[in-house]
């Protein structure tokens, strides 16, 4: 590690808050194979990840209604119900991200995430309103892990890219940060990342 990190970049879902689309899913279609079905058929990640990239809610729901007529209540309730995916912070977690901030470290947010919902959430997990800033993929129409948005947040807020550590829970994602030109790290839990950050020279 011979340059020094000046930039922390979090991921959110799944390193800040909690996610899981089966939470509301499991009351609505109680069958598992069914609904594990309706997964991977109709409100599909590649569906999902639309969203994340600008796409509308109601654009997205009227293509599957079409494709899925019979499913229209299943395939609103995404959006409807989409609170209940998002339950909880990992406190630990946001224990770290308050930590660095608090000691004057510059800390920025990058996340796939539909311009409504991340804007829902930040009401909910105020401290998703503490970093200097984020890059909000449906904002700027790319998502993780084309280059372009690395690419965009390193612009936006000034980053050094070799003085960079990007924390994601997916490992695509850190891998097109590695390739970028940032450090980063696979997030797997709150012990780990700190002993992560330790060998940057992050003590938190």
């Amino acid at each position: 590690m011979t340059t020094e990190i000046k930039h922390i970049v979090f991921d959110i879902g799944k390193v800040l808050i909690h996610y899981d689309p089966h939470l509301p899913f499991a009351r609505l279609i109680p069958d598992e194979t069914e609904r594990n079905w309706f997964f991977a058929n109709i409100c599909t990640h590649d569906w999902n990840i639309e969203q994340d990239r600008g796409r509308t809610w109601e654009e997205a729901e009227a293509l599957l209604i079409a494709e899925h007529p019979a499913r229209e209540e299943h395939i609103r309730a995404f959006r409807k119900y989409w609170h209940e995916m998002v339950p909880h912070a990992y406190d630990e977690s946001v224990a770290i991200m308050e930590g660095l901030i608090a000691e004057g470290r510059d800390v920025t947010m990058l996340t796939n995430f539909a311009s409504d919902t991340f804007r829902e959430a930040q009401e909910r997990f105020p401290f998703l309103k503490l970093p200097r800033g984020v890059t909000v993929s449906g904002d700027v129409g790319l998502i993780k892990p084309d280059a372009a948005i690395y690419d965009s947040h390193t612009n936006s807020f000034g980053l050094d890219p070799k003085a960079t550590i990007f924390i994601d829970d997916a490992p695509v994602n850190v891998e097109g940060a590695k390739t970028f030109g940032w450090n980063a790290v696979l997030f797997s839990g709150a012990e780990k990342l700190r002993n992560d950050l330790a060998a940057y020279g992050l003590k938190v």
